[in-house]
């Protein structure tokens, strides 16, 4: 009888599977599928015909020799690409978007999201992409039922312990895993278990921390070591107790920690400041570039109304790459603080009355016409756009005033040649070189994105570095050789042991510091370091690598346009002082009757001894011309409306040109850059960098003896530096708290 049950029983599961029910078909199909992908992979791998897809994200490559090159197939498409690209990239190229959480393209691979599996035909399982370099003939598959199935198994241990936060989360709207679990992930997960918390960390006064939400993708970590140059963030423990924080309690010290919220793929790493201010779908952004240093880095304005939100970077490969400096990223709360709002007259009490255009400018014309031409001087501010400063020379000119200058310049600057106020070697360009010798500069406080990119040749091409200047902190290996121009003169002759790596080196760099400009042996020691880069071949028809590193954003478009002047020496004798947002010229020379005039944005320094004072416009609010220390003119784009009755500083200067009785011949932006044409018309060619053929032979040899006086920090604090940053909360607080860390 037990028999028979047992017989029956197999021929009833027998006569099951032969004639199965449409759930049991679904069932056995699936796991066919995960069993043999390729059978299972749909006809469209291999397409026929079909035109080539465009790369992802504007991914491109440069191949030197087209022997190099190497064919795959993309899901049947075939592209061909550099030998040592990974799997990740080849998709890319091939126009298909692989999810990643942990990797990034300028930071090392790291391999443990594992949310970009895709299947490789031969290999029994998937793979992560991002970390399998590609093989000649290599056939991927991206979406098929293996992929997807890992995707969404990835995605469901990712969720496990994320809380589901969203509505409150400052990341929400533009959140990777918020995106990626729509596109990639199931509609359920299986976890029913309490979620973990962890405890947040206090990283300083810009960076907001919710632990938590962290998935463990490094990719902070990663960025705080290999680009950041800081030891600050590490991962701890193992399994489930594992998280990222400090070693030790303390703050992050980087100028460019804010860079880790843009990079963070969750809402782990948020921007303080701007914790619960707005939603990124309220935001207007407008496309423009940063003034707060001689870098020129391209940003983006996000505002509300008329009030500036925030500031995030924009990709330009030549300049900033993705990054920007913590100055640039949090000094927008001081475009609202301590602005001028309408135009005021210091009156006989001493205390400033507000009046209209029309009886301001009316006082500034009438004393312009008792003060003889010579005691006329301008000087135009770190801030100043290359219209205002076209228009502010041409006014005095036209007063009979040849004393206009821009601060930072120092006395009778070295104008003659561009290449003796420029980066020649671009930006960019030094990552070819090999060694660096640093005089008289502190790139990591005066241009950080520089250093970043110093800091990469050095990790990439393993480059030498030698500094001469003051003791300075430098997040790389380098070598301090001196803190004088006595050092110079012992490289100059031969006598240093620098010099055999200088001669070794195949592109060596030399960079000086705008600070020079303020020395009294400023031609001396130019001549020095020209006769250096003669003897090493620094210069040659194939390489420049004589570069000066500018500090203020309207340095060089004030040299290119010739504003020449040596106010620190005219500003003694001047009747008539023209401060067209210089903030940090020293006013104790100049005479107790003479009239001062502040143009400006901001109630800095400068106003306190004003006799009249003209609200203008900031950067964010106009359309203006400035150029980088390389050399490349860009435009800034207006983001939100002026402040109060404040106009644009070329505007105003051209309504006084007209009550003066000198009346300007320009009405309009397209008026005054056809007037700039005639003066620099390299100023007017947007995102070029025109290099100038002119050898250094030509110069007269220098009679001056260098001073042995060691060289000075120019930068006391990285926070503060000109009007806008010093009006700033954000700063004022990154200045108390990260300064002492």
């Amino acid at each position: 009888m037990g028999f028979l049950l047992h017989a029956l029983r197999r021929s009833l599961l027998r006569s099951h599977f032969s004639h199965p029910t449409p759930t049991a078909l679904r069932w056995i199909s699936s796991s066919a599928a995960l069993r043999k992908p390729e059978s299972a992979a749909p006809a469209t791998y291999e397409p026929a015909g079909l035109p080539p897809r465009t790369p992802v994200g504007g991914a491109r490559f440069h191949l030197d020799n087209p022997e190099d090159a190497m064919e795959v197939f993309v899901d049947g498409y075939p592209v061909k690409i550099p030998k040592g690209m990974t799997v990740l990239q080849a998709c890319e190229v091939a126009g298909v978007d692989i999810p990643r959480f942990c990797y990034h393209s300028r930071l090392s691979i790291a391999g443990n999201c594992r949310m970009c599996l895709v299947e490789v035909e031969k290999s029994p399982k998937p793979v992560a992409s991002c970390a399998m370099p590609a093989l000649p003939g290599m056939k991927i598959k991206t979406n098929t039922p293996v992929a997807k199935k890992a995707r969404e198994g990835v995605m469901e241990f990712l969720l496990m312990n994320h809380p589901l936060d969203c509505p409150i989360c400052d990341q929400g709207g533009e959140c990777d895993l918020q995106d990626q679990s729509m596109a990639f992930g199931a509609d359920r997960g299986r976890f029913t278990e309490m979620k973990r918390s962890v405890v947040d960390k206090n990283l300083g006064p810009l960076v907001k921390t919710v632990m938590t939400r962290c998935i463990q993708c490094t990719r902070c970590v990663r960025f705080a070591t290999e680009v950041a140059g800081v030891q600050d963030l590490g991962m701890l423990g193992r399994g489930s107790g594992e998280e990222i924080g400090t070693y030790v309690e303390k703050l992050m010290t980087s100028e460019l920690s804010g860079n880790v919220i843009d990079i963070c793929p969750v809402g782990a790493l948020t921007s303080k400041p701007f914790a619960f201010k707005a939603r990124n779908w309220e935001l207007k952004g407008t496309e423009t570039i940063d003034v707060t240093d001689a870098v020129g880095s391209n940003i983006r304005i996000d505002s509300r109304g008329l009030e500036v939100m925030r500031i995030v970077p924009r990709l330009n490969e030549d300049i900033n790459e993705e990054w920007i400096s913590d100055k640039t990223r949090f000094c927008y709360d001081g475009l609202k603080r301590q602005r001028l709002n309408d135009p005021m007259i210091r009156g006989a009490d001493g205390r400033f009355k507000a009046v209209t255009w029309r009886d301001a400018l009316a006082v500034v014309a009438e004393v312009l016409q008792r003060v003889k031409p010579a005691e006329i001087v301008g000087i135009t501010g770190q801030l100043s756009d290359a219209e205002s400063m076209m228009a502010l020379k041409d006014f005095l000119n036209r007063l009979g005033s040849e004393e206009v200058a821009c601060e930072g310049n120092g006395v009778n600057p070295i104008a003659d040649l561009r290449p003796s106020y420029l980066m020649n070697t671009h930006i960019a360009g030094l990552e070819n070189a090999d060694a660096f010798l640093l005089v008289g500069t502190q790139p990591r406080v005066e241009a950080p994105l520089i250093n970043a990119r110093i800091r990469k040749t050095v990790r990439a091409n393993q480059a030498k570095v030698a500094y001469v200047g003051p003791p300075s902190d430098f997040n790389y290996d380098h070598q301090h050789i001196g803190t004088c121009p006595k050092t110079l003169l012992e490289i100059a002759e031969g006598r240093h042991p620098f010099c055999s790596t200088l001669k070794s080196a195949k592109n060596p760099v030399i960079i000086l510091g705008a600070g020079i400009f303020n020395r009294k042996d400023k031609d001396a020691i130019f001549s020095k370091v020209e006769s250096i880069a003669k003897t090493f071949n620094v210069v040659r028809p194939d390489w420049n690598g004589f570069n000066v590193l500018l500090l203020n954003a309207a340095q060089a478009a004030s040299l290119d346009l010739g504003l020449l002047g040596s106010p620190s020496e005219s500003i003694q004798s001047a009747k008539f002082l023209y401060l067209m947002g210089a903030d940090d010229v020293n006013l104790e020379k100049l005479p107790n009757d003479a009239f001062v005039v502040y143009q400006g944005h901001h109630g800095d320094k400068s106003v306190y001894r004003a006799n009249v004072i003209l609200p203008s416009s900031a950067f964010s609010e106009k359309e203006g011309t400035y150029e980088n220390t390389e050399g490349c003119t860009q435009w800034t784009v207006p983001a939100v409306s002026t402040v109060g009755d404040a106009r644009d500083d070329w505007k105003i200067i051209r309504a006084l040109s007209e009550v003066a009785g000198v009346r300007l011949p320009y009405d309009n932006l397209q008026g005054i850059r056809a007037r700039i044409r005639t003066v620099a018309p390299n100023l007017l060619q947007v995102d070029e960098r025109e290099s100038s053929s002119v050898s250094f032979d030509i110069k007269p040899d220098c009679k001056d003896q260098v001073s042995f006086e060691p060289f000075k920090p120019v930068v006391d604090n990285f926070y503060m530096t000109n009007s806008i940053t010093r009006a700033s909360k954000i700063m004022a607080q990154c200045s108390s708290v990260l300064m002492k860390a």
